[in-house]
């Protein structure tokens, strides 16, 4: 789908494509002024975005930026300074967020001493929506022994059960903090393969933190990223890369003429080089300008703190008083 890009202001603003109107959905997870402060300061601040329903969302951001934090906070785990976070309409570690929701942690907590078989089993105990037949698929697909213990598993066969806890819980939201750092390259692909699959077979929302941008390109069709506590970029892939291009510098040397568009970074050495910019009007690609990819786009921002931060309209929320007043009216009517 393609999305006009028009300058206003000090920013850009995306044309919205017919019947994407900001408040049409479901939202998976809202936040307003979303914030958490500790002892050493801010992980998160003022923190405003809403995802939609369905969607594999990519979160991305340096070591430190709050990306775990956000996590907790939609889990439950840690509660907000400042501001409002709702799943599906629901407050965290609510029942019926609870029941919606599965949580994948870099670390993959299971008894050493269960069996996979016994691990699976739990899950079917715990979880009222549970689906044998997709935990086992997951499972087999690597060729895991049903018999064997937890502890004896390598790191990646771990993973594998991990995730098909996850996916047998037949969760609507699934958050994935660094799931496969500990993955090989082929299982990871692997397993990414059948992360995006399952997703598109059952609806289910993705919130996947990962550092390795040139996958979720291959995963995610959305983008959530963190710098310095605060949002960075938000919204579909294909319109945040739309509302980008990257200027290639002229054979003489001299400054491409990007006017009036607004430049995020000068790119040298790896890479293309040239300069990346947020279009300010509409352009025609081909020449000097060039779509960036997700990468290119990902690393300007993050090295580039100073540029203002972009929300697309699909990742906009109304005031906080629209989610506090939600909770009001189902207080009520419960």
């Amino acid at each position: 789908m393609d999305h006009a890009v028009t300058h206003h202001g000090s920013g850009t603003e995306f044309a919205r494509p017919v019947g994407a109107g900001s408040g049409s959905g479901e939202s998976a997870i809202e936040a307003q002024g979303l914030g958490k402060k500790y002892r050493r300061g801010w992980a998160l601040r003022n923190v405003s975005f809403r995802l939609p329903a369905g969607r594999v969302c990519g979160l991305v951001g340096p070591n430190g930026a709050g990306k775990s934090t956000l996590m907790g906070l939609a889990n439950n785990m840690i509660r907000p300074t400042t501001g409002a976070l709702r799943v599906f309409g629901a407050a965290p570690g609510s029942t019926e967020s609870v029941l919606r929701t599965a949580f994948l942690t870099q670390e993959k907590p299971l008894f050493r001493r269960f069996t996979v078989a016994e691990t699976l089993r739990l899950g079917h105990e715990l979880n009222p929506r549970w689906d044998q037949e997709v935990a086992e698929g997951i499972v087999r697909a690597g060729q895991v022994p049903m018999e064997a213990k937890i502890g004896t598993l390598s790191g990646g066969q771990r993973t594998r059960v991990a995730f098909a806890l996850a996916f047998g819980k037949r969760p609507d939201l699934l958050i994935l903090d660094e799931p496969m750092s500990d993955l090989d390259p082929l299982v990871r692909r692997e397993l990414m393969t059948t992360l995006r699959t399952e997703a598109a077979q059952h609806g289910t929302t993705v919130l996947v933190s990962s550092h390795m941008l040139a996958e979720l390109e291959y995963i995610c069709d959305y983008l959530l990223v963190i710098a310095n506590g605060g949002l960075r970029l938000a919204g579909e892939v294909n319109e945040l890369r739309a509302a980008h291009a990257l200027f290639a510098v002229p054979a003489d040397g001299s400054p491409p003429a990007v006017a009036p568009h607004q430049v995020i970074e000068s790119r040298s050495g790896e890479g293309r080089p040239g300069l990346l910019v947020r279009l300010g009007s509409p352009i025609e690609y081909g020449g000097p300008a060039e779509p960036p990819t997700l990468e290119e786009l990902l690393l300007a921002y993050l090295r580039s703190p100073d540029a203002p931060a972009l929300i697309a309209p699909s990742a906009r929320v109304g005031d906080i008083h629209d989610i506090l007043t939600h909770d009001r009216t189902k207080a009520v009517t419960a």
